[in-house]
């Protein structure tokens, strides 16, 4: 391997206590199997299936989790408000507005010297983002990369699988690595791109699989079946996680992305 050379694990969207569980479960297990130089975790689904808290966020970061992105409920719990403004490693898409807490991109170094730079964008396709994701993800690239990153990593937060693909396309060559969020089920089209850039258009949720995305079937069945309001609870069902390992030999390039399906322990 060479100068800038990385292994990253990235972990689908936590959902609950449940989710919590799991990855830190099986995070162990995840290092010595891959020997990641960087974890980084999706957990804006950590607090009870909606946003997450400050204590989660440091419980997250003291078991190794190098940074934490977000996504359309990162708002969603009034105490992360300040933290988000604190804590240089947790992320809400860098497509918000300026003048909404939080940063939507960080740099962090392994032992080894190897920087990563990380990128929360979200999609605007179904989603309610203050400015244009394609521009602001280009700009965060740039910035970042002006910092010397070695690696990136952008985390397209989105609800439309074109426009992930696009973006992918779009950075190709540019970043290490783009990885899809938010719609909770892994998709099959891990690969990496021509210009070197590693791509999957949804890594898919830790947590209850035997639920619907995360939530009690039993009420997502009612709420579709009744077309009525239900409350939502977090399922307990089937815990899951799921992730991937992705690969770069060299700087900003990937040559290969696996994807890390399994049940919890025990």
């Amino acid at each position: 391997m060479g100068d800038g050379a990385a292994t990253i694990l990235f972990v689908g969207d936590v959902v609950g206590g449940l989710g919590r569980r799991t990855l830190l479960g099986l995070l162990p297990g995840l290092r010595e199997r891959f020997a990641p130089d960087f974890t980084v975790v999706n957990a804006e689904n950590a607090a009870g299936g909606l946003g997450v808290t400050p204590k989660i966020a440091d419980e997250l970061l003291e078991a190794g989790v190098d940074v934490i992105t977000l996504g359309n409920h990162a708002y969603r719990r009034s105490e992360v408000l300040g933290y988000l403004d604190e804590q240089e490693r947790i992320l809400r898409p860098v497509n918000y507005l300026r003048s909404q807490p939080g940063h939507g991109s960080c740099l962090v170094e392994a032992p080894s010297g190897t920087k990563l730079g990380v990128v929360n964008v979200s999609g605007n396709v179904f989603l309610r983002a203050g400015h244009p994701a394609f521009q602001h993800a280009d700009q965060a690239v740039e910035e970042l990369l002006g910092a010397g990153a070695d690696q990136v990593l952008v985390d397209m937060h989105a609800e439309a699988t074109s426009e992930k693909v696009a973006l992918g396309w779009h950075l190709d060559g540019r970043v290490s690595a783009v990885v899809g969020t938010h719609t909770h089920v892994p998709t099959a089209d891990a690969r990496v791109l021509p210009g070197g850039t590693a791509y999957i258009t949804d890594v898919g949720m830790t947590g209850p699989r035997g639920g619907v995305i995360g939530v009690k079937k039993e009420q997502a069945i009612e709420s579709l079946v009744t077309q009525m309001s239900v409350r939502f609870e977090t399922s307990e069902d089937d815990p899951w996680l799921n992730a991937v390992v992705i690969r770069c030999p060299e700087r900003l390039r990937a040559d290969s992305i696996e994807q890390v399906l399994e049940p919890a322990v025990g």
